[in-house]
C-alpha cells in the first residue's frame, strides 16, 4: 500500500537506498521529512553520501530504492523529462564551485532560468540586477565569469538560484569556495531571503556556522543517518582566483 507524505511536507522521502556504479554504497536505508519554509542542514563528514541525498531528492538521481515526493507528488516514478521540469520550475541547485555560463556575463547568468522559463528579458534582467546588488556584485554584471574572482563567480550562482523564485533550494557546500567574510554574507543573504520569500533551503555543509542557521541539522555517516556526528574543525578557505578573461567585456 502506498502511503503518501504529510501534507506539511514539502519533500519527504522513505527508505532511500543507492549505490555508486562499482557498487559502493552511498546511502543506506535513508528517510527524512522537509517541512514548508524551513533550513534543514544535511551534515557529515566527506563521503558519508550528503551530495547523494541532495541529489536524490532533487530528481537528479534516478531512485534505485525508497520513494521520493515532492509536495505530495511521487517524484520516484516520474519520467525523466517530468523531473527536468520539476528542477526547471520548482527547484533551484547551488554547487560547492560556481557552475556559469562563459558566454553570458552575470546577470545573464542569473537571468537564465527566468528567460528560460518564458520571463520576458527586461523582466528577467531586472530581477537578477536585484538579486546581484543583494549580494553585492551588481556592479560586475556585464561582466563574463572568467573576468570575476572566484568569490565573484559563487554570489552570481547564488543570486542565479534565488532569482528564479524555487519553492525548494538545494546547496551543496554553498560557500566552500569562499572567505570567511564573503561566506557570512553570502549565508546571510541566502538565509534571509528564504525565510522573508517562503523558500524551503536544503544543503549540505561541514561548517558549524553554516550549521547554526538551520532550522533543523540531518546527520550522516557512511550513507546511513544517525543521532550525531563529530567533525574536526573545518580548513580555512582559500579562494582560487579567476583565470583572466581574453574575451572582450
Amino acid at each position: 500500500m502506498v502511503v503518501a507524505p504529510p501534507d506539511n511536507d514539502v519533500l519527504w522521502a522513505r527508505a532511500l537506498h543507492y549505490r555508486h556504479k562499482d557498487g559502493t554504497p552511498a546511502l543506506t536505508g535513508v528517510s527524512v521529512e522537509v517541512r514548508e519554509g524551513e533550513i534543514l542542514a544535511v551534515t557529515g563528514p566527506r563521503g558519508s553520501g550528503k551530495t547523494t541525498l541532495l541529489q536524490s531528492l532533487a530528481g537528479l538521481l534516478p531512485t534505485q530504492q525508497g520513494e521520493v515526493w515532492f509536495n505530495s507528488v511521487p517524484v520516484h516514478t516520474m519520467s525523466p523529462a517530468a523531473r527536468e521540469r520539476l528542477r526547471r520550475d520548482r527547484f533551484g541547485w547551488i554547487d560547492p564551485a560556481p557552475v556559469l555560463v562563459p558566454e553570458l556575463n552575470a546577470w545573464e547568468n542569473t537571468a537564465l532560468p527566468l528567460m528560460l522559463r518564458g520571463v520576458a528579458r527586461g523582466r528577467a534582467k531586472a530581477t537578477a540586477q536585484e538579486w546581484l546588488d543583494r549580494l553585492d556584485v551588481g556592479a560586475s554584471a556585464r561582466k563574463r565569469p572568467c573576468a570575476l574572482r572566484r568569490s565573484e563567480q559563487q554570489r552570481v550562482a547564488v543570486a542565479r538560484a534565488l532569482a528564479a523564485g524555487p519553492t525548494v533550494l538545494f546547496a551543496d557546500e554553498p560557500t566552500a569556495a569562499l572567505h570567511r567574510a564573503d561566506r557570512a554574507q553570502v549565508l546571510r543573504t541566502l538565509t534571509t531571503a528564504a525565510r522573508s520569500h517562503g523558500i524551503t533551503v536544503v544543503l549540505a555543509t561541514t561548517d558549524p556556522e553554516t550549521t547554526a542557521l538551520a532550522d533543523r541539522t540531518l546527520a550522516l555517516l557512511d550513507g546511513r543517518r544517525v543521532t550525531t556526528v563529530h567533525l574536526p574543525p573545518p580548513p580555512s578557505a582559500a579562494a582560487t582566483e579567476g583565470a583572466a578573461c581574453s574575451l572582450s567585456v
